[in-house]
């Protein structure tokens, strides 16, 4: 199974969520990671399977739930779109309670019919708010505007902020537990209750869009290494496979996007 080869593209995050843009990716080895998964290509084509040894599945478009283990092969579809939606959002909830109730669920073609295409166009002119709001745009058309039933504990909303500002130094469950105003063992079940997961790989899933982040800024896997909070480069680079099947230096970005229209 080979990793990614030859992909380019650009990465623009939002509140909540991330894109990955892009063309000529190839297969991404089995993963799993935090984040619920949106993907599409430009055309119908994109594959999934949960195993290796699994035959593969096509979709027109496909929605992963959190943690769910799969892998990808984009190759027949030219340029392909990955957005990552944190399960803890209004918007996240409203995908796993709408979409997820087996691993992965393919995407109505209706749902995509005008957004997908117009978040390409948007890419093609390169302009980086044009395709934030059209990654919003899918999102909200594949959630149909719904609010899902749960709404997140603002102590930990709180929690996420304080972890999103402090990255780059170590954290403990008893430093953010204290920002929430909670004990750590109250904090523990809240905040998996909330999020679905332990403090500890929410914690790496925000580095990891702190690496690129600073990688589409041109900075080097080094310094963006150390500035996410990983040890070094080696150490960033074998948790990536671990988690998304290919290393950082397969991730070519292409140059900036523009930040106005």
């Amino acid at each position: 199974m080979s990793a990614v080869v030859g992909g380019v593209g650009h990465y623009v995050p939002w509140d909540g969520g991330c894109l990955l843009i892009g063309r000529d990716v190839g297969v991404v080895p089995v993963h799993a990671h935090y984040a619920i998964q949106i993907a599409f290509g430009l055309v119908p084509g994109v594959r999934f399977r949960t195993r290796d040894d699994e035959p593969w599945t096509a979709y027109r478009g496909a929605i992963i739930a959190s943690r769910q283990p799969h892998t990808m092969d984009a190759r027949a579809v030219g340029a392909n779109a990955v957005l990552f939606v944190e399960p803890e959002t209004r918007a996240g909830r409203a995908l796993a309670e709408r979409y997820l109730h087996a691993g992965i669920a393919p995407i109505p073609e209706e749902r995509l019919a005008e957004v997908g295409p117009a978040l390409f166009a948007a890419w093609h002119a390169r302009s980086a708010t044009a395709v934030a709001a059209a990654a919003a745009r899918v999102v909200h058309a594949l959630t149909d505007g719904v609010e899902p039933s749960v709404v997140s504990d603002p102590r930990i909303l709180r929690a996420v902020a304080y972890v999103n500002a402090h990255l780059g130094a170590p954290l403990t469950l008893e430093e953010v537990a204290a920002e929430a105003f909670l004990s750590p063992s109250r904090f523990r079940h809240l905040f998996v209750e909330e999020t679905g997961m332990a403090l500890r790989p929410y914690i790496l899933w925000r580095r990891f869009l702190r690496v690129w982040e600073l990688v589409s800024a041109g900075g080097s896997l080094s310094a963006a290494a150390h500035a996410a909070g990983f040890a070094d480069a080696a150490h960033l680079s074998r948790t990536s496979r671990r988690m998304f099947g290919f290393p950082p230096s397969a991730l070519q970005m292409a140059e900036p996007l523009r930040t106005g229209r």
